[in-house]
């Protein structure tokens, strides 16, 4: 089967849809010989920072001389990009070669798994044939019934929680808290981001040694670099050159800072792997003449964060945004939120993705149309921003939308 094929069956599992719960995973797990075992695991779950949280403290337990895997998603280019070992993905013939054996193990199961519990147990099988010391582990969504719950984690990061999947998780802060603390289980520390007292008490709750780096770090300052596009971060008497560029990026720092010093790795080891951390579509710079940055802000909180950045280092008349959003989402706010960082906004299309929306749909949408147009088609659309002759192109609402804009526009 060429690997086109094989994924094409294996996103077909996606045709069970969501389902929460962990008794496909333990199935599907103790056929493998329960593979989630064999290393040690930090297990991150959160609203927002995840992914970024992973990729710091990926490179820095590589940096320290581990053997280091991660899961991670959505994928922006490739399903590959999911599931990494000592910083490369998994390759075509890998994924061919695990998807066949998980396959074996669903039937001697005899379970109906969904696409992330596919997924997931491919990966955990993965990881301890590499014989991977750590594994970085981020949840898909929720936690206590997530499918990458079947693990106890030796540390758990949970970054913040702001209302984003209610129909899953539940609609307050308290609710949705609850069910992204149900990883900590018998783990003895949390690192957590977050300082609302809705979450706080969720989190208290499951009776585990809380630091919140918002507290523990309160005095570290921060500043943002926009000729070298790092964050400086200075703790103590100690300066931090962060690759990752933005305010949010602060906190995920701390996060993955806080990791490498619970899990006892010297801090000139955190330093060097802090200025080489690479995670794409987070404030990412694809080309700089003009500046065209790519950013996965996909939520109120995402946009919220993206728009305090710009607007640190650029006037609105300098930015044109090329946007689409999925319909699930909160699209009226996420405008709102957006408009008063650029002059100009070009609604592009996703409706070619079941939760996509056409640029038509978005334009209705926002109340302030002065400098707004459609126009579906991403390549005619980056084109027109070209036009422009802004100092930025700025392209976000949705990671689907990044990951199109990069097979459709080559550097």
């Amino acid at each position: 089967m060429n690997i086109e094929k094989l994924l094409d069956e294996l996103y077909s599992y996606s045709m069970h849809g969501i389902k929460l719960g962990l008794e496909n995973i333990q199935k599907i797990c103790k056929e493998l010989g329960n593979p989630e075992k064999s290393y040690k695991i930090v297990h991150i779950a959160g609203t927002n920072g995840k992914g970024s949280t992973a990729t710091t403290l990926e490179t820095i337990l590589l940096e320290a001389g581990y053997k280091v895997g991660k899961y991670t998603s959505p994928h922006i280019l490739k399903f590959n990009e999911r599931i990494r070992m000592d910083g490369v993905d998994i390759s075509d013939a890998e994924i061919a070669y695990y998807y066949d054996e998980v396959k074996k193990a669903i039937e001697r199961a005899g379970v109906k798994p969904t696409f992330f519990e596919v997924t997931t147990a491919m990966m955990f099988k993965y990881f301890a044939d590499k014989k991977a010391d750590y594994v970085v582990l981020e949840t898909g969504m929720g936690g206590r019934f997530d499918a990458t719950n079947v693990v106890d984690a030796d540390l758990c990061i949970i970054t913040n929680v702001t209302l984003d999947h209610t129909e899953y998780l539940g609609d307050t802060i308290y609710k949705i808290a609850k069910e992204k603390a149900g990883i900590i289980k018998d783990t003895l520390k949390v690192i957590v981001a977050d300082s609302d007292p809705e979450f706080l008490k969720a989190i208290y709750e499951e009776n585990a040694h809380v630091v919140n780096v918002l507290e523990k770090y309160a005095n570290a300052k921060w500043s943002l670099d926009f000729d070298k596009f790092i964050t400086k971060i200075v703790i103590g008497d100690e300066e931090y050159e962060f690759s990752l560029f933005g305010e949010y990026q602060v906190k995920n720092f701390l996060c993955a800072f806080e990791a490498g010093v619970e899990l006892e790795i010297d801090k000139e080891v955190i330093k060097r792997a802090c200025a080489k951390t690479v995670w794409q579509c987070r404030f990412e710079r694809w080309d700089t003449n003009p500046l065209v940055i790519l950013d996965g802000a996909h939520n109120p909180d995402g946009m919220t964060e993206l728009k305090k950045v710009v607007q640190k280092g650029f006037k609105a008349e300098d930015v044109v945004a090329i946007v689409s959003i999925l319909k699930d989402k909160d699209r009226k706010q996420i405008l709102e939120i957006l408009r008063p960082v650029t002059s100009n906004i070009i609604f592009t299309s996703l409706a070619e993705n079941p939760r996509g929306t056409a640029g038509e749909e978005l334009y209705e949408l926002i109340e302030d149309k002065s400098g707004c147009c459609v126009e579906n088609d991403i390549e005619k659309a980056f084109k027109m921003a070209k036009d422009m002759n802004k100092k930025v192109i700025l392209i976000c609402g949705s990671f689907y939308l990044l990951s199109k804009f990069k097979e459709k526009i080559k550097k």
